[in-house]
């Protein structure tokens, strides 16, 4: 069988204050024509389908637009929340989707949801984002202090038939991928995952870290998301994962490059420099190196530059780089860096101690491992 591998839609999401929504949609209708070009059998969609647990009906309506497309295509689909869904919501009548080849991780219930390819050759596991909160409520009598601990609680009452190829989906964080700061982790790092726990599986479709990659072996793999959802991800190159299953030790790999609608990237230059710069809408950060700077340097950049997401000047009276009149998104910031700048403001912008910070860590950890 063949699989597009895909993950970290995040549709509805903003890139500052520009909406993605467009660029979302042009990237999903290349995600359907290469899996109809590349003759794959399913697609697999590994978790943070949106942005926000609670997303805006246009976001709705384009995940619904693309789903009717696979459809169409005679193309089944395997879905799972990522730890941006609400997985009540992404699971909404999944027993109804299951009928038009739509399978979605439904409420979970402990173990892994499996589905078998229609020859029966391959078996396909669900595991959406969970928390150790999520598994301790089916086993409390195990003791379950970490994600990974979580998993393996899963697996270990998940039977795995080992005479098949065995595919898992799954959006969780494994121990030493690269990140960026596009991604959200929990607090102290218990959410890392030894790759070694999925040892069991042929291939695991991994969603969560946006940058494609394997960890620790070829067939566990992240697809990265489709789009740049950060500055920080300006030099990643965005790519469509196409998985050949063959048989047990027999997987083949191809990356299909993303045409992006809208680059993002840095320019830098001096006001006069960056004037003469080709128009471009690309989502574009700005760094001025003039000694002087015009007052008037933001506003007349955009003129080249309408889609200009951060502007700062670095020179030799900066030496480090300085925002100038750009305030940066909150969605972009951790809670634990927003409680922070909080503080700063109410304290005459002096900054928590590391005391305070580790009662804050605390605090927040305690209150994500009551989320439900």
């Amino acid at each position: 069988m063949k699989f597009l591998h895909l993950a970290d839609l995040h549709l509805g999401k903003r890139l500052h204050d520009y909406s993605l929504l467009d660029d979302q949609q042009e990237v999903l209708a290349q995600a359907l024509q290469t899996a109809k070009d590349k003759q794959c059998d399913a697609v697999l969609i590994a978790g943070d389908v949106y942005d926000r647990a609670a997303p805006s009906v246009d976001a709705m309506c384009l995940f619904d637009s693309f789903l009717t497309g696979l459809c169409e295509a005679g193309l089944p689909s395997y879905i799972i929340s990522g730890n941006h869904d609400a997985a009540g919501r992404i699971s909404y009548f999944s027993g109804l989707l299951e009928k038009s080849g739509v399978h979605v991780s439904a409420a979970f219930d402990g173990k892994l949801q499996s589905f078998a390819s229609p020859d029966g050759s391959v078996l396909i596991h669900l595991l959406p984002f969970i928390r150790p909160m999520d598994v301790r409520r089916c086993y409390p009598e195990e003791e379950i202090a970490t994600y990974e601990d979580a998993v393996k609680a899963v697996l270990a009452h998940s039977p795995i038939d080992q005479s098949r190829v065995n595919l898992l989906v799954s959006h969780q964080f494994i121990t030493g991928a690269s990140t960026c700061e596009s991604e959200e982790f929990a607090i102290g790092g218990l959410d890392n995952i030894g790759a070694e726990v999925f040892d069991a599986f042929d291939y695991v479709a991994l969603g969560h870290l946006h940058q494609p990659q394997s960890c620790r072996r070829n067939t566990v793999r992240y697809a990265g998301s489709p789009l740049k959802y950060s500055l920080s991800e300006e030099h990643q190159n965005k790519s469509f994962l196409i998985v050949d299953v063959r048989g047990k030790g027999d997987i083949t790999f191809e990356q299909v490059p993303v045409r992006l609608p809208h680059d993002v990237r840095t320019v830098s230059g001096t006001f006069e420099e960056l004037q003469n710069t080709r128009y471009t809408e690309d989502y574009v950060r700005v760094v001025l190196t003039d000694e002087i700077v015009p007052p008037d340097a933001r506003i007349t950049l955009r003129s080249t530059f309408p889609n200009m997401v951060k502007f700062s000047v670095e020179n030799s009276k900066t030496s480090t780089e300085t925002d100038v009149a750009a305030v940066e998104s909150f969605q972009d910031k951790s809670p634990l860096e927003l409680f922070a700048d909080f503080f700063a403001f109410q304290n005459n912008d002096v900054s928590p101690t590391e005391e305070q910070l580790a009662i804050v860590r605390r605090i927040f950890t305690e209150l994500e491992e009551e989320q439900v």
